[in-house]
């Protein structure tokens, strides 16, 4: 197993507090990038950024640029605080369009936009999003930084539609789960640390191993994720509970599951796919046939698999509190309950 840092193990509030003045810089940068010619486009952007979220990948970068010696000097023009803005604009942008392909009705608790304003504005707002965090990040004059971005987008959209090809099927290995995983949800981690890195003026050393820290991160996180969308609540997830299942997407705990599932039990998730919805085969007996064949307890530990290679990374680094609050990220992720 992983040692500890040498130095104290912060708390979650700690660890925002390091970076908190440079995620309040960050939130300006995102309000003052949201606005648009066209009104409709600004009263969206406005919209998801006051919908909440952690802010977890543009906290990312920024402790991973502050531990490899970067600062926020220039305040709002600084590197590290425009690529913050960059990647949250990015997420957002995934998150729009992920919600008028699985026609989304709620996101962080509140009415999704695309049952606010419909889904041909809704892509068009998602499509504006993007290019806008392309425009701030062409500011820095980095073929880097842009070449981390572009590559990053591509895998995310090729992530997406290989979700699309498998929606409804029950033949879902763990690989390909773990294949949507990294595309959807690691590569975005991993980017956001080597930004950082680059932020910073790190050698591309450093940057690599920030890199493959973050991946191992957000496999771990998605893969506790996929794990809350059966057993959380959905005033906790801000999502409705069994949403994926709903949408005909098999992950990790329904795969683990089937493993080892009666043919009865198969029958019943194939009836939820071809339904897209709980009227003939409620949720209550599949969560209860997850549980009953360990897909819930299987994915924690593969969760933990990556968390404690996220460790193992972390605990090579020199000492400092940045060092640490990377650490303590790791069991953030897997002990979270939403």
């Amino acid at each position: 197993m992983p040692t500890e840092p040498a130095g104290q193990v912060l708390t979650a509030a700690e660890i925002f507090d390091l970076v908190r003045a440079d995620l309040a810089l960050v939130e300006k940068v995102i309000d003052s990038e949201s606005v648009a010619s066209v009104d409709t486009v600004t009263t969206i952007s406005k919209y998801l950024q006051q919908s909440g979220g952690k802010r977890l990948r543009p906290a990312l970068l920024l402790l991973t640029a502050r531990f490899a010696g970067g600062d926020a000097a220039g305040g709002e023009n600084s590197m590290a605080v425009q690529l913050g803005a960059v990647v949250e604009m990015l997420h957002v942008a995934t998150l729009v369009h992920d919600d008028v392909i699985d026609v989304a009705q709620t996101r962080r608790g509140r009415p999704s936009a695309n049952v606010q304003w419909g889904n041909h504005i809704c892509v068009l707002a998602g499509d504006w999003l993007y290019m806008q965090a392309f425009q701030v990040a062409l500011r820095e004059r980095n073929f880097h930084v842009l070449d981390l971005l572009i590559g990053l987008t591509q895998l995310m959209v090729e992530g997406e539609l290989l979700q699309l090809e498998r929606i409804g099927r029950i033949g879902i290995t763990e690989a390909d789960c773990m294949e949507l995983v990294d595309r959807k949800t690691a590569c975005l981690f991993s980017a956001c640390a080597k930004l950082g890195a680059v932020a910073a003026g790190a050698d591309q050393q450093l940057e690599e191993k920030l890199g493959e820290f973050a991946w191992n991160l957000g496999m771990a996180f998605q893969l506790i994720d996929d794990m809350l969308d059966f057993v959380s609540r959905e005033s906790t997830l801000g999502k409705p509970v069994g949403g994926d299942l709903k949408e005909g997407k098999v992950t990790l705990p329904l795969v683990y599951a089937l493993d080892q599932a009666t043919p009865a039990e198969r029958a019943l998730v194939e009836t939820a796919l071809q339904d897209r919805n709980y009227d003939r085969a409620a949720f209550s007996e599949i969560l209860a046939m997850v549980e009953r064949h360990n897909g819930i307890q299987r994915t924690r530990d593969r969760a933990q698999q990556f968390t404690d290679r996220a460790r193992e990374i972390v605990s090579e680094f020199p000492d400092n509190p940045y060092q640490g609050a990377l650490f303590t990220l790791t069991d953030l992720v897997t002990e979270r309950d939403r």
